[in-house]
């Protein structure tokens, strides 16, 4: 088994407060890290229907009588047993009484800013890190090969090829998930609208032209976006436009949150495929954005992530802010060192800026010397931990 990096967070969170949620994608690791984390508590698993309805029976009972520790595994699946774990938290005040998880973002759910705000701690679980599977000495040393595989804790736990695994989960999602959430009249549509996504991974978002390409309004679009996002399939990294006195870009762009799932919808079926592939660069691009998310997400950092561009195309590929300074990141798919890496890092130094001190300027590549340069530090993907020590 792997160890995840949140366990220590899910822990501490259980000292803290009387119910943690954790979310995440669809066979991240959820229900594995918290029956490790707590052997002892009682497991209620409300996606299995008999289950379920046990518990839709009386849920009151059943909460009262797992006072000590309990764990209701995919609890978007009957939503309503939030006011009743409420009540009793209320009344006993007890922290680390009950763990909820699910596979789609419980704080999108009105129950759980109803129901439970205070008394909630809310943790992700997202697929596996890069740090994660060097512990294990899991980790391809080919960039490429590991986009391929992608990150999902089965493929490593089970030795299942990367397609058949993805190929299972987007049938999986798409029929199971995705139903229970809207109801979509048709499915293939959803299906194209996904693919073609994947082929505007790392670009900036923009429905309307998405809806021109699949004949459907954007407003359809948008929603079918909040889905994808709701169920841990991508996010939306936000601009960073304070404080700047020309033009900056305002739309978010889009990344998946495992690059071996983007990788398999844009038809890559073995590492060879990608040698020539056109979005071999922004393969390279998802895998570093998302590994930044997950370092947040893994050490419950409140630190937070933006891109940077204006109107001209000057642009950093990801800021994170600190609160009281900005590091910048540049990513490059390049095995060698080139110049230019620079470019982006120079515009923003000539730039004014207010209230915000200059952190560290960051290049993550593909190639192994890893050594201060000019005004940055260049770190091979595999390393890029060393840029939050």
């Amino acid at each position: 088994m792997i160890k995840r990096l949140l366990e220590k967070q899910v822990k501490h969170a259980t000292t803290q407060f009387p119910v943690v949620s954790i979310t995440g994608p669809r066979q991240s690791g959820k229900t594995t890290l918290i029956k490790k984390c707590f052997p002892t508590y009682e497991y209620y698993n409300l996606e299995d229907p008999n289950t379920r309805s046990f518990i839709k029976d009386d849920p009151k009972q059943v909460v009262n009588i797992t006072k000590k520790g309990a764990i209701f595994d995919e609890v978007q699946k009957y939503p309503d047993l939030l006011s009743f774990i409420q009540v009793t938290v209320d009344e006993t005040n007890k922290p680390g009484q009950y763990i909820i998880s699910g596979s789609e973002n419980l704080l999108l759910s009105e129950k759980v800013s109803q129901s439970l705000a205070g008394r909630v701690a809310v943790l992700n679980l997202l697929t596996l890190s890069i740090s994660e599977l060097q512990a294990d000495k899991l980790l391809d040393q080919d960039v490429f090969a590991q986009i391929y595989k992608g990150f999902y804790p089965r493929i490593y736990d089970q030795n299942i090829s990367a397609t058949d695994f993805y190929s299972n989960y987007v049938n999986t999602y798409i029929e199971r998930d995705v139903r229970l959430i809207k109801n979509i009249g048709d499915i293939s549509q959803f299906q194209r609208f996904i693919q073609l996504l994947a082929g505007r991974a790392g670009q900036l978002s923009n429905a309307s032209a998405i809806a021109n390409d699949l004949n459907v309004d954007s407003k359809t679009i948008s929603s079918w976006l909040n889905i994808l996002e709701a169920t841990y399939i991508i996010f939306r990294l936000q601009p960073y436009f304070r404080n700047f006195g020309k033009r900056i870009i305002k739309n978010a762009k889009i990344y998946f949150h495992d690059v071996g799932l983007l990788a398999y919808l844009l038809g890559i079926n073995s590492t060879t495929d990608m040698d020539v592939h056109f979005a071999r660069g922004a393969l390279f691009e998802n895998l570093v954005v998302a590994e930044i998310m997950k370092h947040i997400v893994n050490f419950n950092t409140h630190i937070k992530p933006y891109f940077w561009r204006d109107s001209t195309g000057n642009e950093i590929d990801i800021l994170v802010d600190k609160g009281n300074m900005i590091d910048r990141f540049e990513i490059k798919a390049s095995q060698t060192y080139k110049s230019d890496f620079s470019k982006g890092f120079d515009y923003w130094d000539g730039l004014p800026k207010q209230n915000k001190q200059d952190g560290n300027n960051y290049v993550i590549y593909n190639g192994n010397i890893e050594s201060k340069v000019k005004n940055y530090r260049l770190i091979n993907w595999k390393n890029i931990d060393h840029a939050f020590a």
